[in-house]
């Protein structure tokens, strides 16, 4: 039996397991050449091994073992070409998706980064010109609880990842004004996630405009201190409140185990009272 490999030789020569050969024999993708009846040891042929390659190759660039099997029953030259454009298609959108990802980590690598400058200068406030921003909203549904608000992030999550919608990997809440104004500072009426422009139904767009914003560090019931400075400032600078507030995570969940380390970045809408 010297023209023939046994499954310990072909495994080492093409750098495959054992275990990978016997699954690959059991789903009738690469047969052995020939079983011993009496220990059912497997063997493979010299002339298999450029078969193996190309399943190797296949699977390597993306293939399916399932579409590799499909396609090795009697390729050509034209089904080969075929094969690989479609591949080739398959690898761009990868290729682009993966491209998002990226930039979306570099964002919030960027976010981290400026964490500590914020930890050193929290209780700034500030009027600022913000950009256009689109929001992927989420209701909360009552009583608008920290755990209410937690379950309408995940829902959001779970819709961004199911639409495939260019999200931040960042969260935030929406609270009524009337609600900060009467001291229910985390009953939340609306989760979301920061997202690229998109025509998705349930996406909103804050528009560009005058905003005072602050920063709260800690735990998050204790985030009344922040709305209590940022409302101050409004009055001393004559800046009327316009919207509800919009609350940012820079730090959260997400990035800490530790709640003393979260920062949530609050801003609202303003007005110069004449």
């Amino acid at each position: 039996m010297n023209e023939l490999f046994s499954i310990g030789e072909l495994s080492k020569h093409q750098n495959i397991s054992r275990q990978t050969l016997i699954f690959y024999d059991k789903i009738g993708l690469f047969c052995p050449a020939y079983v011993d009846p009496e220990n059912g040891y497997r063997y493979y042929s010299a002339t298999q091994l450029d078969y193996l390659d190309t399943i190797c190759m296949m699977k390597k660039i993306g293939f399916s073992l399932e579409e590799i099997k499909s396609h090795m029953k009697g390729y050509t030259l034209d089904t080969s070409l075929a094969a690989l454009r479609r591949q080739l298609a398959i690898i761009d959108r990868q290729i682009a998706d993966l491209q998002l990802i990226k930039s979306r980590v570099e964002h919030r690598c960027a976010q981290l980064e400026q964490s500590a400058a914020i930890h050193a200068d929290s209780t700034a406030v500030s009027v600022e010109q913000v950009k256009r921003q689109y929001l992927l909203l989420q209701e909360v549904a009552a009583p608008y609880t920290l755990e209410e608000v937690s379950i309408a992030t995940k829902k959001c999550f779970v819709r961004s990842f199911r639409e495939q919608l260019p999200i931040f990997f960042q969260s935030g809440a929406v609270v009524p004004l009337e609600r900060i104004r009467a001291g229910r500072y985390t009953e939340a009426s609306f989760a979301f996630l920061p997202i690229e422009k998109s025509s998705a139904k349930s996406v909103v767009k804050l528009p560009a405009g005058q905003c005072t914003v602050t920063y709260h560090t800690g735990d998050y019931l204790s985030i009344g201190r922040a709305y209590e400075r940022i409302l101050e400032y409004c009055r001393s600078h004559r800046l009327s409140v316009v919207s509800d507030a919009y609350e940012f995570a820079i730090n959260d969940y997400l990035s800490t185990g530790n709640e003393a380390e979260y920062i949530t970045k609050i801003l609202f809408y303003v007005e110069q009272r004449r």
